[in-house]
């Protein structure tokens, strides 16, 4: 029945990765290998089945109506727009499915050339990505109603207080006192909701951006079915990985913020030699250097003692440079360089990145806070906020010089009594 066609056309029929068979009244009369290997039969198997020898008993007879409904009106359905499909493999488990139907006419015979591709990973991202949404609005909701709480609480102080009338002038004092209180308790839950609305508004984006990549890149995994296009898979799954650590990264600044806020950060001083935390710390951030990008690592001649938290330090010293290789371009250096005298230790990261421009140097270390010219690299605006609080927290000082263009200079100074 079939015509000899050119070498192209049986290229494509035999290596594209979709599973294509070709069905005249309800029978396969020709199918590729990839569709064997879908649905689990060998080559000799395929050709002779009914169609609904594919699809779940408990699903046959409406498929028995909906294709004879196509045949009496055939017409090309693209992939992706028609309907996901439930299919059955030889060994009877069952997976989702997406095929596109094309009528043609070989050989004077009417047919349907379809192709049909495995969304089992797909569906399951679709799923994942689901419930992420949903637990982030209620995670909003709920933010939402103890804001409401809180500020009814306070109202309700600040209305008690207004009704008592106290004639005693310390009575008067400790009145005015407990206003002033509440109207500082006030404003910060101002604030609180004024944050509120920025991490839904922000936390929406940053993690729209990664999950849409491991959206993506899992539905284009499923298309990559053989062992020759393993190179494909890897890449994609690479970029999965990627972007999980991203949505991981920022999820610990927000909980680090939230344990700086509520006062339940604990400090740990020990005596450390910052030479060595530094110098390993380098070597880790090394790997994730962009290209040709080199940490030019400087250390303080001797051994240099310090009495502090190493964890929190190496926090500090972790987001700097990772700014550092972030706002940088590739073939850049950066600079860590350790200087101590006889009272202070001093760290210092100097990058040739983009810098920051004048204007927005004095916002640097608010909270949420990004530089007009980075919204176009993904982030927080939390790194440097939580940098300040800890370095506050070592009784230390941090300081910064840029030129907007020309790169950035970070300085943490500790004292060593």
């Amino acid at each position: 029945m079939f015509v000899q066609n050119s070498n192209v056309y049986r290229e494509i029929y035999y290596s594209c990765v979709e599973g294509i068979f070709i069905v005249k009244g309800g029978v396969i009369i020709k199918a590729n290998p990839q569709f064997g290997e879908l649905f689990g039969y060998e080559a000799n198997e395929i050709i002779g089945l009914k169609v609904e020898e594919l699809v779940p008993s408990n699903l046959r007879g409406n498929h028995v109506h909906l294709r004879e409904e196509y045949t009496r009106a055939p017409v090309s359905k693209q992939m992706g727009v028609g309907r996901d499909l439930l299919a059955l493999r030889k060994d009877g488990s069952t997976f989702p499915i997406e095929i596109s139907l094309n009528p043609a006419n070989i050989d004077g015979e009417d047919v349907v050339i379809a192709q049909v591709i495995d969304i089992t990973v797909r569906k399951k991202v679709e799923l994942d990505l689901k419930n992420s949404e949903e637990q982030l609005i209620r995670y909003a909701a709920e933010l939402e109603r103890r804001v409401e709480e809180r500020t009814k609480e306070l109202a309700d102080v600040v209305t008690d207080l207004k009704k008592t009338n106290i004639h005693l002038e310390a009575e008067i004092r400790e009145r005015v006192k407990a206003e002033e209180e509440a109207k500082k308790a006030l404003h910060k839950e101002k604030e609180l909701n004024e944050m509120k609305s920025r991490f839904v508004s922000m936390a929406s984006h940053e993690f729209r951006t990664p999950l849409s990549t491991i959206l993506s890149s899992a539905a284009l995994i499923a298309k990559y079915a053989t062992t020759d296009t393993q190179d494909k898979r890897d890449k994609h799954i690479s970029r999965i990985k990627s972007n999980v650590s991203e949505l991981t990264s920022i999820l610990n600044e927000f909980l680090s913020l939230e344990k700086i806020d509520a006062g339940k950060m604990r400090i740990e001083l020990i005596a450390v030699e910052i030479n060595a935390l530094l110098s390993g710390l380098i070597s880790d951030l090394s790997t994730v250097t962009k290209v040709n990008q080199t940490i030019d690592w400087v250390e303080t001649g001797g051994e240099c003692i310090l009495k502090t938290d190493p964890q929190m330090l190496r926090q500090v010293v972790t987001n700097l440079v990772s700014n550092a290789i972030k706002y940088s371009e590739e073939d850049s250096i950066i600079r860590v360089a350790l200087t101590q005298d006889d009272t202070t230790v001093c760290i210092t990261v100097t990058d040739q990145g983009m810098g920051i421009p004048l204007n927005d140097q004095k916002h640097l270390f608010e909270k949420f806070f990004r530089a007009h010219n980075s919204h176009h690299i993904q982030g927080t605006g939390l790194g440097l906020n939580i940098v300040r609080k800890y370095v506050d927290l070592l009784e230390g000082e941090i300081a910064f010089e840029s030129v907007e263009g020309e790169g950035a200079k970070f300085e943490v100074i500790l004292k060593k009594n």
